[in-house]
């Protein structure tokens, strides 16, 4: 069995899902060098997220975001975590709903998605910056 790992830097993205599939391909040669096996990317953030969904319709990343902040509002009045602003506390449990990794098969050196599938960055702070994510590829 073969292993491969690499860290790389997303581009600080706005407030909202991302479609993020292109840039880990992009990024991450050793792909190709997998025939049957699997892919993690794990993000290494408490305040955003990943997800696979589709990657067709613009329409869906807004009601992703509309759906999540209806969901877990800002100014629920609750919450005490709130030195580093009101958006963090939210962004920490939409992190936890979400996940912060996926896997997602490779199949001849091409991740095995679906045809409308994609790999979403969830970015649920303002100002999150740039984020870290861990790639591993393990397989024949």
């Amino acid at each position: 069995m073969k292993t491969f790992q690499k860290e790389i830097q997303l581009p600080a993205y706005k407030r909202g899902f991302h479609l993020i599939t292109r840039h880990i391909v992009d990024n991450f040669a050793e792909l190709k060098k997998i025939d049957r096996g699997l892919l993690q990317v794990w993000i290494k953030h408490t305040s955003a997220g990943l997800t696979v969904n589709e990657n067709a319709d613009p329409s869906v990343r807004v009601d992703f975001e509309t759906f999540t902040n209806y969901l877990i509002p800002e100014d629920y009045p609750h919450f005490i975590h709130t030195m580093e602003g009101p958006d963090d506390m939210p962004a920490h449990l939409k992190s936890s709903i979400f996940g912060c990794s996926v896997q997602i098969p490779v199949t001849h050196g091409r991740l095995n998605l679906g045809t409308w599938q994609g790999i979403y960055l969830g970015e649920y702070r303002n100002y999150g910056g740039k984020r870290n994510l861990v790639l591993t590829v393990m397989g024949e």
